[in-house]
């Protein structure tokens, strides 16, 4: 039977609690358990794949299709578990399957409350698929005290008790702050967010106290004592250079064995963190440093690009180089009087990201622009892979119309909805194989690159799988125009209808993707085309 972890916050919000939530599995799995994290989301909206960036930061997508809250990315990254639909479950989506089987008649003319009702779809959710694990971590989003929180709690109050003495551990993340002016840390927010708490039936095991300084012992005990938790219960939690020495520094401070010492489980031999160990080195004691820029619409909010980000930092970690991202908002090129040149010169290699609608697009284009021409490593992804197209077609196929439906009606659609272009037989073809045709095509596909390409030998194979979430596609109308322009389509779907990959083999690098590769890239398994392209960067950067 599974043992269950409960992870709520206090206080304030953005304390951390999924990286907490992600550094203890890793940690768990580092002593051989087998884990898997799942993330509770208190809003109403049914997923956040309608939520704008700048509420909600990325969209992470799953291979199996769902779109979800960001943290699902920090779980995937630290423990390499693939998360799946039924890791992240939102209030809203509870609702929509109450309310589902309340028309159907399901509950018999009864009367439909969060209690029973909804707390045991919430425990449902928690319970199911855990057979083959040791721990389930589930992370409570928002902060004790929020009503939309309410229900989740109290089904944590409910599954403690049906599970049993010794099968769940609730750890409470609370921010103890320091008073410059007075010179001290402050223990009682976070008395008072655990008194919140346990009003509400959940008393915790294992406090994290999120600190800008040192956490003294005396204060740990004053916690300790108004808290009702064994002193060694109580966490230090400080800022760390990176986020990839956080499980180091976490286990240093004893959350692992605190953990399974709540749970009665002696915690036996040190765990191996080997691992963790090479990549804070890597990241500690760089070789070199290059400067890649993102050419985007979202520039000022990188959790719009989390998965981005990270993935572009472990690139650096494969080839131990500090990699220095600069983000340049995509408008700026659109200026008559813009100096793309002055932007885009300092430059290593230039990366333009998904993202949808034309805002910023003309920018986009420039930029794939400067990299062909002056020989600057281009990785185009989603999007960028699109711009790309149009660039080439606009400027070396001579068709000076190209653009994208997405942007209204145009007279040469290099870019569109599948619909818009492939004919009717074809589209049957592919909803009659279950493809998604012109509706958002989320989650896992496969691909298959031609064998003698430069991504096949970046891949070391012809065959992948990655994961997509878009639902415009270069038309393959323009396939032989934009050959004849030096871009190769290197990689198809497998039935030959939707080019995955672009490249330009006269160029020292420069790659198109349809699908997000930083969705599955790792600081222990960093993605190959992430790895190539900053090995791209590095070699330029030794050219100027």
């Amino acid at each position: 039977m599974a043992r269950f972890i409960f992870i709520t916050g206090g206080v304030v919000s953005s304390l951390g609690k999924g990286l907490m939530a992600a550094s203890l599995a890793a940690l768990l799995q580092a002593r051989g358990y087998r884990v898997r994290i799942r993330k509770f989301d208190p809003y109403l909206n049914v997923d956040p794949g309608t939520m704008s960036p700048y509420q909600h930061g990325e969209v992470y997508v799953t291979d199996d299709g769902a779109e979800t809250d960001l943290d699902l990315g920090h779980y995937e990254r630290f423990t390499g578990v693939a998360a799946r639909q039924s890791d992240n479950v939102t209030s809203g989506r509870i609702y929509q399957q109450i309310i589902q089987r309340e028309r159907r008649g399901d509950y018999l003319g009864a009367t439909v409350q969060v209690i029973p009702h909804v707390t045991d779809a919430i425990k449902a959710f928690a319970l199911a698929e855990t057979d083959d694990l040791d721990f389930v971590l589930c992370e409570i989003g928002g902060t004790v005290g929020d009503i939309e929180s309410l229900p989740f709690i109290e089904a944590i109050r409910q599954l403690r008790n049906d599970l049993g003495r010794g099968n769940s551990v609730s750890i409470h993340v609370t921010l103890v702050p320091y008073i410059a002016a007075a010179g001290e840390l402050k223990t009682k927010p976070t008395q008072h967010s655990v008194r919140e708490l346990a009003a509400l039936g959940v008393q915790p095991d294992v406090l994290v106290c999120r600190c800008e300084q040192p956490l003294p012992a005396g204060e740990r005990a004053k916690i300790a004592l108004f808290c009702n938790v064994p002193t060694d219960a109580v966490v230090p939690a400080l800022d760390a250079k990176s986020i990839y020495a956080v499980p180091e520094q976490y286990h240093q401070e004893g959350l692992d064995e605190a953990v399974l010492n709540a749970f009665g489980i002696e915690p036996g031999a040190k765990p191996d963190l080997s691992r963790w160990t090479d990549i804070t080195d890597r990241l500690t004691n760089p070789e070199g440093e290059v400067t890649v820029g993102v050419v985007g619409k979202y520039v000022g909010l990188q959790d719009a690009y989390k998965s981005l980000n990270e993935a572009l930092v472990h690139g650096g970690i494969a080839n131990r180089v500090k990699v220095n991202v600069r983000w340049i908002d995509a408008e700026v090129f659109e200026h008559p009087d813009s100096d793309v040149a002055q932007h885009l010169e300092p430059l290593h290699a230039i990366l333009v990201p998904g993202a949808f609608g034309e805002r910023g697009a003309e920018g986009k284009i420039a930029s794939v622009k400067f990299a062909r021409e002056r020989g600057v490593p281009y990785f185009g992804i989603c999007f960028g892979m699109q711009m790309a197209c149009i660039e080439g077609a606009r400027n070396l196929a001579g068709i000076d119309k190209a653009s994208s439906t997405e942007f209204g009606p145009t007279e040469e659609p290099v870019v569109g909805i599948i619909t818009e272009w492939m004919t009717a037989e074809g589209v049957q073809k592919r909803e009659a194989g279950g493809d998604l045709g012109g509706t958002m095509r989320l989650g896992a596909y496969e691909a298959k690159l031609d064998g003698n390409s430069v991504v096949s030998s970046i891949y070391g194979g012809t065959d992948i799988s990655e994961r997509h979430r878009h639902r415009y596609e270069v038309n393959t109308g323009y396939r032989d125009a934009l050959e004849k322009g030096g871009l190769v389509f290197s990689g198809m779907s497998p039935d030959g209808m939707l080019p995955e990959i672009v490249e330009r083999p006269d160029h020292p690098w420069f790659v198109g993707v349809q699908f997000h590769p930083e969705l599955k890239s790792k600081p222990f398994e960093p993605h190959p085309l992430f790895a190539s392209f900053i090995a791209a960067a590095v070699k330029k950067s030794r050219l100027v």
